[in-house]
């Protein structure tokens, strides 16, 4: 967010000119009108870029009322003279307390067009109600000041029965007389415009009703019902145009197939429709069509291509996060059911790591002989295309147990450092116990003595990727009490693995509910947020390195990635952030069937940025998923933030 000046409501004016001192003069001016509380002239560039996308994101970002309350269209461009704005506005403000409706409007105010979307009932019986006698007094209101109920778009569905507001019987009756010419057969757009159907017969989210039981997900922020999660999409399309500032991930499979259906949007209209039974049959509990179809084909092949990169769940204005819905889908429809393959090997992949860890060397060796790996990813449901990644010949876990005999025969270390405790994931445990080793480093170089649980600890992550929730909570449950002991000390937990971090942090949430998950999530850190409030931490210099970042998409997406942005660049590093997303994203890019989209997706920015990079430069990629990615398609590898500062601390 830029910095705003003070207030409630804010007018954005842009003005121009050839002369520079002349345009500051009028901003000045008008920067002193009497009913502004505050102003800011603003003549950055990209100053102005970032409080022009609050205005572009509008559609979305009043997608929750005020009141937090969801908040839907139907009155949303309606148009005034803009000499009359200040008065109809007042009036319908009292027009939306008359009817106890609340939320943000937003426009272009230089038109007298303003937008909003408002928090109509639709989860109670006389929604529809409440909708069709706002509507109505709306459009007079609107009419009574020389206005249009539609000074942007059309007027569709939601307006064309309010129309006799604006023209006389005669001009309605030529309206139809045209059409009857043009179009005898009634077939384009029946019902709109001429004999329009009732405003209120066709409104999906009433017909939806609420779906709140048997679910796995808490979706807490939607009052546990995911009928109102999959209807926070409001239609904006941002996720088909977000990309273009090579900044943001979503949707990186719509940009991969340029297909709707691959589409956030897409995916979530299938949603939509699956609840509400218009096209794949089923409807919410309640209602007269039964339960939904979770088993849809539909629906499983708009969802088939999602990443479940969580990109849409910050980068979405509405906060749409399409991860956990697919996740739940997966879970309904293969609940008590034969899955596919994929699910158990990659699914279960902590587990059958775990077993590895016992003779990781056999076990890399048997994957190695000729025909039987390609054999067992083709059993595995994997693309032949992959490789087995290799185990570790020592866990992470094993080596700071041996480690930490020696210290203790060695020397105590000084007292009163601050502890940590450093959870290595199972990826980080089984597959890259070097970024653990270094973490280790790096952390007590910051001062902080270093602990582990007793026994490596599993997020989840997995499971959750591929629907089993039921296991997935279990395993997460177990876990959170673990570290629960710790973030009851006040001891901070660090997370190198980003998605792993991310389940600690949002899914465990969602899965256990706050009163049972909510401590550990607040007590878990990326390893730069913690650095970040470690008093006087100074990072060794990255002078006249250049670092291209692949931040995982969700360290992106659930954390956050500035604060590895201000570490590196407050070292010195020369940084390039890539957007986007890998395109292995965890299972994804493995299961056979997404191998062409998961390269597609890694030709957007990934691949581009690291074969156009200096042969010096470092490819920072805290994802084991990206570096796996990074590995199989380029020549390059990745490593993790904290091997890039570990190289640079002095050799002991």
């Amino acid at each position: 967010m830029p910095e705003l000046p003070g207030g409630a409501a804010w007018l954005f004016v842009e003005i121009s000119g050839d002369d520079a001192a002349e345009v500051a003069d009028r901003a000045a001016a008008v920067s002193l009108v009497a009913t502004a509380r505050h102003s800011r002239i603003i003549t950055s560039p990209a100053q102005a870029a970032a409080l022009w996308r609050i205005r572009e994101d509008g559609g979305g970002l009043a997608g929750r009322s005020p009141a937090g309350a969801p908040a839907h269209a139907g009155w949303e461009d309606a148009a005034v003279p803009p000499e009359r704005l200040g008065d109809y506005l007042r009036e319908f403000d009292e027009l939306l307390l008359n009817h106890h409706l609340k939320g943000f409007p937003f426009g272009h105010f230089g038109d007298g067009c303003v937008h909003v979307r408002l928090d109509f009932p639709f989860q109670h019986d006389d929604g529809a109600a409440v909708f069709r006698a706002f509507l109505t007094d709306a459009a007079r209101l609107v009419a009574s000041y020389g206005g249009s109920l539609s000074g942007e778009h059309g007027d569709g569905r939601a307006r064309s029965e309010l129309l006799p507001f604006m023209y006389t019987p005669a001009a309605l009756s030529l309206f139809g007389k045209v059409k009857g010419i043009l179009d005898p057969d009634n077939i384009l757009n029946p019902g709109v415009l001429v004999d329009p159907e009732p405003l209120d017969a066709n409104v999906r989210v009433a017909e939806a009703g609420p779906l709140r039981t048997g679910l796995a997900f808490g979706y807490e922020h939607d009052d546990g019902d995911f009928s109102q999660a999959v209807h926070r999409c409001t239609g904006v399309g941002q996720c088909r145009a977000a990309h273009r500032d090579n900044q943001t991930v979503m949707c990186p499979s719509y940009i991969a197939t340029l297909e709707e259906k691959d589409s956030t949007r897409g995916r979530a209209r299938a949603l939509q429709e699956m609840i509400n039974g218009s096209v794949v049959g089923g409807a919410a509990v309640g209602h007269n069509h039964g339960k939904p179809n979770w088993r849809a084909p539909e629906v499983h092949e708009a969802l088939d291509l999602c990443l479940s990169c969580k990109g849409c769940a910050s980068d979405c204005p509405t906060g749409i996060d399409m991860a956990s819905y697919k996740a739940e889908v997966l879970h309904q429809s293969y609940k008590g059911r034969i899955r596919p393959a994929s699910h158990y090997s990659l699914g279960w992949l902590p587990r059958w790591a775990m077993l590895a860890s016992v003779a990781p060397r056999v076990v890399n060796a048997l994957v190695s002989l000729p025909g039987l790996g390609k054999l067992g990813l083709r059993l595995a449901g994997v693309d032949q295309r992959r490789r087995i990644p290799a185990f570790a010949p020592q866990t992470f876990h094993k080596w700071f147990g041996s480690r930490r005999v020696s210290v203790a025969l060695s020397a105590s270390g000084p007292d009163g450092r601050p502890q940590v405790l450093l959870w290595a994931d199972s990826f980080t445990n089984n597959f890259s116990p070097e970024v653990g080793k270094a973490a280790v480093r790096v952390l007590e170089d910051a001062g902080y003595e270093v602990l582990i649980p007793e026994k490596p600890v599993c997020c989840g992550l997995t499971w959750i990727s591929t629907g089993q929730l039921d296991s997935a909570r279990k395993i997460l449950r177990s876990s959170v009490e673990t570290l629960k002991e710790y973030a009851e000390q006040g001891i901070p937990i660090v997370g190198l693995e980003p998605s792993c971090t991310g389940v600690l942090r949002s899914d465990s949430i969602e899965l256990l509910g706050r009163a049972v998950a909510g401590q550990v999530a607040s007590a878990t850190h990326t390893l730069a947020e913690l650095l970040a409030k470690t008093p006087d931490y100074e990072a060794p210099s990255l002078e006249g390195i250049t670092v291209v970042a692949q931040p995982h998409c969700h360290h992106h997406a659930v954390m956050g990635w500035s604060p590895d942005a201000a570490l590196l660049e407050g070292a010195g590093a020369s940084l390039q952030k890539l957007g986007g997303c890998c395109g292995l994203a965890g299972n994804f890019g493995v299961e056979r069937g997404h191998y062409e989209v998961s390269v597609a997706v890694a030709e957007q920015q990934l691949l581009p940025a690291v074969r156009a990079a200096a042969a010096d430069a470092v490819v920072l990629a805290d994802g084991y998923s990206c570096r796996t990615q990074l590995e199989d398609l380029s020549e390059r590898k990745g490593i993790h933030l904290a091997q890039l500062l570990a190289e640079k601390l002095p050799a002991k």
